[in-house]
């Protein structure tokens, strides 16, 4: 084989080839370079406890030399993962009827959507502009960003072409009002409603996460979208990959509202990062129409024994260290240096963000024109410039957009060292759009 023949087919979380790094270790919120140097990590919400932490890392090695096996076999671990789930992050509220472990967010996603058109036996689905939810089955066809539909992307005449759609998914309009850069909320008003009523009466489910796309929901945004499914007999998945334990403050975002979903699906920090995980939380109202049923969804590594250590583990140390609330904690000071961001370069847009997630947009195409097709976007060499300058943002292959999102445990001098290598980034846009 050629030495400079790559046979690895991947994607990227960093558009532009400027923007990849080659990783070879990581320890905390570091990334170690093959080049030898050393970059915080501050785009990865699967790792709320950075990298190799010693007690995640300790559950995977007590768990590996243990046996394999399936989730049609019962195993005490994967159902203590799950009474542990519950009584921790959901404080055992009354509500809260199962869990169903899965292998990621996707298939979770996947699965809660199938559930849900099974229980209302109606086939439409909901979610709002500009979401992202996966890229496998049901779960790819509530991804309203056009670059994540699982198709070609190219900067030739040809090259870009879209699978077709395996189901009709209404879009709602989504609260895309900022914190920072001061745009309005197109939800904040009362017109939208009926059109949402008129959607979500045709769903089966509607599925709401709370960042993607840069777009972060209000409590009221939710709770007005879950009395509207509530009116019309559709059901409501929290979406909780990115957000979930301790990411915007709390164990999840669903909290801070007054309204309860009729499933929470997770994945991503589910196992901080030491194994692939998923899951879905069922309230107590569907486990009872379950009754006597059998929800016909089996896979081989559901629930996988290293899957349940890392979670079992995960929520140990967040609930014991307080990681959980770190989030909530550094939001003022993410605000406040984030409107210094916004103040100091002419490139960016719109900055929003909740916690310890947050979203800047630069000036260009609108997102719904962006399919993948530049092979150097500015976001892309926004990000090239700040990982050189000592911290690996990302971009979620959009054309204008970055996002930062460290590890949790991230200290205040780090979050430091992150805001100057952003900086530096978007000097790159301030150039070119000069």
């Amino acid at each position: 084989m050629s030495a400079t023949k790559q046979r690895l087919l991947s994607t990227s979380l960093a558009s532009g080839k400027g923007a990849l790094p080659d990783v070879v270790a990581g320890e905390g919120v570091w990334f170690q370079l093959s080049d030898g140097r050393r970059v915080i990590d501050a785009s990865n919400t699967a790792a709320p406890l950075g990298h190799c932490h010693p007690e995640i890392a300790h559950a995977l090695q007590e768990a590996a030399t243990g046996l394999a096996i399936n989730e049609g076999w019962r195993f005490k671990p994967r159902e203590q993962a799950a009474e542990d789930l519950v009584r921790i992050a959901f404080g055992d509220e009354d509500w809260v009827g199962a869990v169903r472990f899965f292998i990621s967010a996707s298939e979770a996603n996947d699965a809660a959507l199938a559930l849900a058109q099974a229980l209302t036996g109606r086939q439409e689905l909901a979610t709002r502009e500009r979401a992202y939810h996966g890229g496998a089955g049901l779960a790819r066809e509530m991804t309203i960003q056009p670059q994540w539909h699982g198709g070609l992307a190219g900067d030739r005449p040809g090259s870009s072409a879209t699978p077709p759609r395996l189901v009709k998914v209404h879009a709602l309009p989504a609260p895309t009002g900022a914190r920072v850069t001061g745009q309005p909320d197109p939800t904040a008003g009362d017109n939208w409603l009926d059109d949402a009523r008129t959607m979500l009466g045709a769903s089966a489910a509607v599925l709401l996460d709370y960042s993607q796309g840069g777009t972060y929901h209000t409590p009221a945004y939710q709770d007005t979208v879950a009395a509207l499914a509530a009116e019309t007999g559709t059901l409501w998945i929290a979406d909780e990959t990115v957000t979930g334990f301790g990411r915007v403050g709390g164990w999840f975002q669903f909290q801070h509202g007054s309204a309860r979903p009729d499933m929470v699906t997770m994945g991503k920090c589910l196992a901080a990062g030491g194994s692939p995980a998923g899951a879905v939380v069922l309230s107590q109202r569907l486990v009872d129409q379950l009754d006597g049923r059998a929800w016909q969804s089996y896979s081989t590594f559901r629930g996988h024994p290293l899957m349940v250590a890392a979670i079992t583990a995960h929520l140990r140390v967040s609930q014991r260290d307080g990681i959980y609330e770190r989030g909530l904690a550094r939001d003022g000071y993410m605000l406040a240096r984030m409107r210094e961001v916004a103040d100091a370069h002419p490139s960016v847009a719109r900055i929003d963000g909740r916690g310890l997630h947050w979203t800047v947009e630069l000036h260009g195409p609108d997102w719904r024109t962006w399919h993948g097709e530049e092979a150097d976007p500015l976001a892309g060499r926004v990000a090239a410039r700040a990982m050189e300058a000592g911290a690996l943002i990302a971009t979620s292959c959009e054309q204008t957009s970055v996002f930062i999102a460290p590890p949790l445990i991230v200290s205040d001098s780090e979050l430091e060292q992150i805001f100057d290598a952003l900086h530096v980034g978007l000097q790159v846009a301030d150039t070119a759009m000069a």
